[in-house]
């Protein structure tokens, strides 16, 4: 369709529609019905750039980094980038991630750049692209799941099903039978073997990932297949996270744990007790629920070890903290492995003043270590307009509430007076004097 003849049918100038193209005029609400009108387009397709896209805020971490320190790249540059060409600001956060992974000792490439990302990498954007929630995997596991739950534990109902449908016996063995591993399954024999020391829900939750990869199995590597992956490792990861996926949802079918979450105003305790999941599971599931019209609170996950290092990452919608590297030490998430089993709430503002409401706490590993280092922590948040939805805000002021400061990576985060700094912030001078000592090791210029 030429500018003129579109111009026509939303009756706006051609002069107009290309100041619209070239980014120079905003577009007026009267406009966009329009748009959605004349050429059935969703209007939500007009919204901000969602969670997976590489924001100007990912950019700013990326040219953060001593390579770029000469350059000093103003913010709106990076905004400019992240709105008018977001596929090259994916482009560059993919080199970035190949480069960090280059600098990793003993990785090398093979003259194909995406081999230089690592499946971990890989698999997480690719996931968080898909704004974790797959909704072909929601229906099957709420046709299968929905069948089976029967009010009492599911872990029988789904041993019958491997059983009955696929001929495969699934029995409890000692773990040394297991060496290192969690659960094992053998296809010749047709069987499959859970480690006596795994808890009651990771039990439960390893036979719906067995039950997922035999029934989905079709689906799954469809699924695979279409996404692309660059290596056999990341195509190998990426089948065990849908499968894991699938299994969360065969154990909370999307319908019943949505009107769940509801009824129970997102206690996860009682998320717990309702379908025999852990801490973990629940989490993990609350993040996934954005069926379109059936939408939960979009909330983001992660779950850390003592020594801060991030073994999950999800969000429903906006992620608040650092893409490349750890969080901000005044997050309470650090906190809840000194207040072992109890629930942390707080409420947080990145630098940009938007304001999120945070729950802390520690979780078991499935399999228990017996070290004083074997806890994991997990943080759940949410934007604070969401708060009033959630029992654990009960009680808070949420108009006028105590806010916690909180930034990115240090290295981008723009807080000047901030004790916690662990290193200086890229592209600013330091003001540091022999004569003057501040709270902060590493204060700069503001401007």
């Amino acid at each position: 369709m030429t500018q003129s003849a579109m111009a026509s049918a939303l009756g706006v100038s051609p002069s107009y529609l290309n100041h619209l193209e070239r980014n120079q005029r905003p577009v007026s609400a009267g406009v966009l019905v329009r748009l959605a009108a004349t050429f059935d387009v969703d209007l939500n397709s007009f919204a901000a750039p969602s969670a997976e896209r590489t924001g100007p805020e990912h950019l700013g971490e990326i040219f953060a980094d001593s390579l770029f320190a000469d350059l000093n790249i103003p913010r709106y540059e990076l905004v400019e980038i992240a709105s008018n060409a977001p596929s090259v600001a994916d482009a560059i956060a993919r080199l970035y991630e190949a480069l960090n992974d280059t600098r990793r000792p003993g990785i090398e490439g093979n003259g194909d750049a995406r081999t230089m990302v690592t499946p971990e990498a890989w698999v997480r954007d690719y996931i968080q692209a898909q704004r974790n929630h797959f909704p072909e995997l929601e229906d099957c596991a709420e046709t299968v799941g929905g069948a089976m739950h029967d009010g009492l534990s599911l872990a029988e109902p789904l041993r019958r099903r491997l059983k009955d449908a696929f001929g495969i016996t699934a029995t409890i063995v000692p773990s040394s039978q297991l060496g290192e591993a969690s659960q094992v399954f053998d296809t010749e024999r047709k069987r499959l073997s859970l480690s006596s020391l795994l808890r009651s829900e990771n039990r439960t939750f390893g036979l719906a990932y067995q039950l997922a990869l035999i029934e989905f199995g079709p689906i799954l590597k469809r699924m695979v297949d279409d996404a692309a992956p660059p290596d056999q490792g990341s195509r190998n990861l990426l089948l065990v996270s849908l499968a894991n996926y699938a299994a969360g949802a065969i154990i909370m079918p999307y319908g019943r744990f949505l009107a769940s979450t509801e009824e129970y105003r997102y206690s996860i305790d009682k998320l717990c007790g309702e379908y025999g999941a852990n801490v973990e599971q629940v989490a993990h599931r609350l993040t996934t629920m954005n069926r379109p019209n059936a939408r939960g609170v979009p909330f983001f996950m992660l779950r850390v070890d003592p020594a801060g290092n991030i073994s999950k990452r999800y969000a429903g919608e906006n992620f608040p903290f650092s893409r490349y590297g750890g969080t901000c030490p005044r997050w309470n998430l650090h906190a809840a492995f000194q207040t072992a089993g109890q629930v942390v709430t707080q409420i947080i503002e990145t630098p940009d003043g938007q304001r999120y409401f945070t729950v802390s706490r520690t979780i078991d590993r499935p399999i228990p270590t017996g070290l004083s280092g074997g806890l994991l922590a997990i943080g759940l948040g949410c934007d604070i307009r969401h708060a009033h939805r959630l029992s654990c805000a009960d009680g808070l002021n949420l108009a006028d509430p105590p806010v916690t400061p909180v930034g990115p990576a240090c290295s981008i985060c723009p807080r000047v007076q901030c004790p916690f700094r662990a290193t200086a912030p890229a592209g600013r001078a330091l003001t540091v004097s022999a004569d003057r000592k501040t709270i902060s090791p590493y204060p700069f210029f503001a401007g």
